[in-house]
C-alpha cells in the first residue's frame, strides 16, 4: 500500500473537537466501518463505497460507484431504508449527493462545542471527563442496520459484534465492488435475511442463539403490512435523508412520547430487550434521549453517580429507568449522546486516554531558624502531573510538569 494522495478526494473543514471519525465510528455505534494502514475508514453505503480520512483541520471523502456487474437496482440503499434506489452518476451531481450522505450519517448539523458545553455546565462529572473525548457525534444510521447490529452485541464485545456484520454482509449483503482487492458488501435487507435456511447458516458462521434472533425478527419485519413500519418509528425531528424535520411534542422526564411508543414497539421483536431497543431508538431512530444501560453504563451510574444502593443496588427494570430519567435529568433531549461519550471513556480501548493523573509527594526537611534557636520543620509537597495527548488517537508528547508548594510551621529547640 502507496502512500496516501488527496489529491483528488473532495473534503469538509471541521475540526477535531467538533467530529473526530477515529472516535466516532469505534465506539460500538456502527459495525461496518474498515480502517487501513494509512489511516483511510470505508464503508459500503448508500449504494455506493465511501471512504472518508481526517486530519486537524479537514474531512477528506471520495465516493466509488458500484462496479457495473454488480449494479442491482432491486438493493436498496442504507441509510435510509425507506427511499427510493439512486445510483450515483458521477460528477457534480455525486459530489453533492455524497456530501448531503456525509453530513447526515454524521450528524454534522449540530454545534457540538457548544453541545460539550452545555451537558459540562450541568453536570460536573461530564466536565471531568469530556475533555479527553471531544468529537465524539452520535451516527443517523439505517435503523434496520442498526437493529441487526445490536441483537448481535448481546453478551458481546465490539471486535466480535464487527465480525458477525462483516459475515452477514458477506454472505447476504449485495457486493458494490471492491477497494484495495477488498470486497465492499452493503448491508442485507430484512427480505434477504428472512429466507428459509438463514438460521443455520448464521449457527454454522458463529452466531450461536442470535441466529434465530436475526432471522425471525427479519421475518416479522417483512410481514408487517406497512413495509416502512420500522422507519416510521423515526423521530421526526431526525427523519431519513431528504425528508424535513417536524416537531416530535414536548420533552417529558421519561423522553418524548414517540420515544417510548418507538421503545415499547421494539420490544415486540426477537433479540430486542430495554438496552437493544435504547441502542436502536439512538443510533437507528434519532431519539437522542435514548439512554442504553449496559454494563458499562451501570459501571459509570454506580461509580459517578450514586446508584447501586438501596433499591438501586442491582440493575433490575426499576433501576434502569431510574438511570435513564437521571442522565435526561442532566442532559435533556440529547441525554443518549451525552452517555455515549462517558461511556467512550469507559471502554479498554479509550482507557489510556487521560487528561491529568496526580501523583503527590510529602518530603518533610528541617532547617535552622534566623535566630539559630528555632529550627523550621518544611514540608515540602511535590505534585507530577502527567498528561498525554493525543492527535488522530495517537499520542503524540508526554510530559510532565511539577508544582512545588511549601508549609512552613515553628518549632523550639530544647
Amino acid at each position: 500500500m502507496g502512500a496516501l494522495n488527496l489529491a483528488e478526494w473532495q473534503k469538509l473543514p471541521i475540526s477535531l473537537s467538533e467530529l473526530c471519525i477515529n472516535t466516532t465510528l469505534r465506539c460500538g455505534q456502527s459495525f461496518r466501518w474498515r480502517k487501513n494502514d494509512l489511516g483511510v475508514w470505508s464503508i459500503a453505503l448508500h449504494n455506493r463505497i465511501l471512504s472518508l480520512h481526517q486530519d486537524k483541520e479537514w474531512l477528506y471523502y471520495r465516493s466509488i460507484p458500484p462496479s457495473p456487474q454488480n449494479i442491482n437496482i432491486e438493493a436498496p440503499p442504507t441509510p435510509p431504508s425507506s427511499n427510493p434506489p439512486s445510483l450515483p452518476e458521477g460528477g457534480e451531481k455525486d459530489e453533492v449527493e455524497t456530501l448531503d450522505l456525509i453530513k447526515h450519517y454524521l450528524n454534522l448539523e449540530p454545534n457540538l462545542t457548544d453541545l460539550y458545553k452545555e451537558w459540562s455546565s450541568n453536570d460536573a462529572n461530564f466536565a471531568r471527563r469530556a475533555p479527553a473525548f471531544t468529537g465524539i457525534r452520535i451516527l443517523k444510521q439505517d435503523a434496520w442496520e442498526a437493529l441487526v447490529g445490536f441483537i448481535c452485541s448481546s453478551n458481546n464485545n465490539i471486535i466480535r459484534i464487527s465480525q458477525m456484520v462483516h459475515k452477514l454482509c458477506s454472505n447476504y449483503g449485495p457486493l458494490l465492488g471492491h477497494l484495495d482487492d477488498e470486497p465492499y458488501h452493503d448491508f442485507p435487507t430484512p427480505q434477504a435475511l428472512s429466507v428459509p435456511g438463514v438460521e443455520q447458516t448464521l449457527r454454522n458462521l458463529g452466531f450461536g442463539y442470535r441466529a434465530k434472533y436475526i432471522a425471525t425478527t427479519a421475518r416479522l419485519i417483512t410481514e408487517k403490512d406497512d413495509p416502512n413500519w420500522l422507519d416510521s418509528l423515526r423521530n421526526p425531528e431526525s427523519p431519513v435523508l431528504g425528508v424535513s424535520p417536524s416537531p416530535a411534542g414536548p420533552f417529558l422526564p421519561e423522553g418524548r412520547e414517540g420515544y417510548r411508543a418507538a421503545h415499547q414497539a421494539l420490544l415486540t421483536l426477537q433479540g430486542v430487550g430495554p438496552k437493544v431497543a435504547d441502542c436502536v431508538c439512538l443510533m437507528g431512530l434519532g431519539w437522542g434521549e435514548a439512554v442504553p444501560v449496559d454494563t458499562h453504563v451501570w459501571q459509570i451510574a454506580q461509580r459517578d453517580y450514586k446508584f447501586g444502593k438501596g433499591k438501586h443496588a442491582s440493575l433490575t427494570k426499576v433501576t434502569y429507568d431510574a438511570i435513564g430519567a437521571k442522565f435526561r435529568s442532566l442532559w435533556g433531549k440529547e441525554a443518549g449522546w451525552a452517555q455515549s461519550i462517558l461511556f467512550t471513556a469507559n471502554l479498554k480501548a479509550f482507557s489510556e486516554r487521560v487528561v491529568g493523573v496526580k501523583k503527590e509527594e510529602n518530603v518533610v526537611k528541617e532547617e535552622e531558624g534566623e535566630s539559630g534557636e528555632d529550627a523550621v520543620s518544611k514540608v515540602v509537597k511535590t505534585e507530577k502531573v502527567i498528561k498525554r495527548e493525543y492527535v488522530d488517537d495517537e499520542e503524540s508528547k508526554v510530559f510532565e510538569v511539577e508544582e512545588k508548594s511549601t508549609r512552613a510551621k515553628r518549632k523550639r529547640r530544647n
